[in-house]
């Protein structure tokens, strides 16, 4: 699965791991989502995420 950084904080959300602080389970796709789901971090929306390149 890809991985997204918030475009403001720099936050990474990992779908194998998902986010226990916003209660998303581990195999979660972004994709899968709310559209009202928001960064851990720093609050911001799940649209200012991008996707990430796997090294």
């Amino acid at each position: 699965m890809d991985k997204y950084r918030c475009g403001i904080c720099g936050y990474i959300y990992d779908p194998e791991r998902g986010e226990p602080r916003n209660k998303t389970n581990p195999g979660t796709a972004f994709e899968d989502l709310p559209d009202m789901w928001f960064c851990p971090s720093c609050g911001t929306a799940k649209r200012r995420f991008k996707i990430t390149k796997r090294p």
